[in-house]
């Protein structure tokens, strides 16, 4: 798929100038404790990064798939779930350790490592991921809005520009005042589902065997196809990308162990963080296979369905609301992170630089516009197009971002100490061709059925 990587003669320990950093503005800004520092203090200097990550993974487009999958199946699409996480895991730790050991994010390393006619293609695709993901979380924040203030859907649109002001301004006081309000709205987002599962009471002997694979998720096509989009809606592009930056914010000692040591804390971070979103996508499954599968209502497959039935086979107008201001707070997470690696994308492929307000008011506006435009000419049924239209776009990019990932990763000479061990290497080359062939099928599903 690309062309072989042209060496710049850079590697694990090459010199990194002022102005090639990733996010040079809050790079190394976040202090950790000496090497002689406690390993509590040491883990709660380095998590963070996760978190930004996880958003990803439990954002707007991750609820149609689980509401959908739980109406029908019941809780058999657990497993998915679970699986799909690991995957997450796994490429998540590509990416941090990628960023660590040699001082670039993914967009960066792409630069250095491709012809330009390449590495434009891969830039333009890239956009118009960021484009794709945006429109999703913006969509998912006006539905939310709509749904708890009645605010008509386009106007609704027009107020989640407001994320890059409170970025810009966040930003600016310190990067871990960014990760402080993501991991409120996360808390957010799990203290509402755990309230959701509550409610619902769901049979625990059942939920525990949703989590052991049975031969109908490979043999009915329907639940293949919905097993496959949750995958698809679960290993998102844009957070590799992301990830390999906002990783290089702490200030760790740039030699082998100072890195090492990062690593190692990066990854706990991101288990921690990516397990918060295992149990928000389980629990979005669980309360719709609970609530609706077993009520009669198996063709419960969008959000706003799930709202307005939620309070009467509840009996409380609470689980509608508490539903409602879950999906405000997922939206508005994913279009934070959304908004910021736009950033890196942009100065990572192409170099260039331009004040953050400008490069993420440029990065909204090319996710508003479209989503003004199809809410205002085709109304509801449109908006519901242009998410499903969304996730086919972050499908066919998915693999432009894992393979350059797991090559990068997988060279001594890029990566020296940090290379992938061999096991890492057929693992991760394995997830490449599985994530690529499941993607390919998907979109033709999508296109042709």
């Amino acid at each position: 798929m690309f062309p072989r990587p042209i060496s710049n003669g850079m590697n694990a320990g090459a010199f990194i100038d002022e102005e090639s950093k990733s996010l040079s503005e809050v790079h190394s800004s976040v202090n950790v404790p000496p090497p002689s520092g406690s390993f509590i203090r040491k883990l709660l200097a380095f998590s963070g990064p996760g978190y930004l990550v996880a958003v990803g993974y439990m954002d707007p487009g991750n609820w149609a798939t689980d509401l959908a999958g739980g109406a029908r199946f019941g809780y058999t699409l657990l497993f998915v779930i679970l699986i799909s996480n690991v995957m997450a895991i796994l490429l998540q730790h590509l990416a941090l350790k990628l960023g660590i050991a040699t001082g670039r994010d993914l967009a960066q390393a792409c630069r250095d490592a491709y012809r330009k006619p390449v590495r434009i293609a891969l830039w333009v695709m890239a956009q118009i991921m960021i484009i794709a993901c945006d429109l999703a979380e913006v969509i998912g924040s006006a539905i939310a809005l709509n749904l708890l203030f009645h605010i008509p859907l386009a106007i609704g649109v027009v107020i989640t520009a407001a994320d890059v002001l409170l970025i810009l301004m966040l930003q600016k006081k310190g990067f871990r005042y960014l990760e402080a309000l993501i991991i409120a709205l996360i808390s957010t987002i799990v203290v509402a589902f755990g309230l959701e599962i509550f409610l619902s009471k769901p049979e625990i002997a059942a939920v525990l065997a949703g989590f052991i694979p049975t031969a109908a998720i490979f043999t009915d096509k329907e639940m293949l196809y919905i097993a496959l989009g949750i995958m698809g809606a679960t290993v998102m592009p844009h957070n590799i990308f992301l990830h390999s930056s906002i990783v290089q914010t702490r200030r760790y000692e740039r030699d082998l162990p100072g890195k090492k040591e990062a690593v190692k804390f990066a990854t706990i971070d991101t288990v921690i963080a990516l397990m918060g979103a295992f149990f928000v996508n389980s629990a979005i499954l669980i309360m719709s296979a609970s609530v609706f599968h077993f009520s009669g209502h198996a063709d419960v497959n969008d959000i706003d369905q799930a709202f307005f039935l939620l309070s009467p086979l509840l009996g409380t107008t609470l689980a509608s609301i508490v539903f409602a201001l879950a999906l405000l707070a997922s939206g508005q997470n994913s279009t934070l992170t959304g908004t910021l690696t736009g950033q890196i994308i942009m100065e990572g492929f192409l170099n260039l630089k331009m004040r953050p307000w400008i490069q993420r008011m440029m990065t909204r506006g090319l996710a508003i516009i479209p989503a003004l435009a199809v809410i205002i000419f085709f109304k509801d049924f449109g908006v519901g197009k242009l998410l499903i239209l969304s996730q086919v776009i972050l499908s066919i990019q998915l693999p432009f971002a894992v393979i350059p990932l797991v090559m990068f990763t997988s060279s001594r000479k890029r990566m020296g100490d940090f290379v992938n061990p061999i096991w890492l290497k057929i693992v991760s080359y394995f997830l490449a061709t599985v994530i690529t062939a499941l993607n390919v099928w998907l979109i033709y599903n999508l296109a042709f059925s």
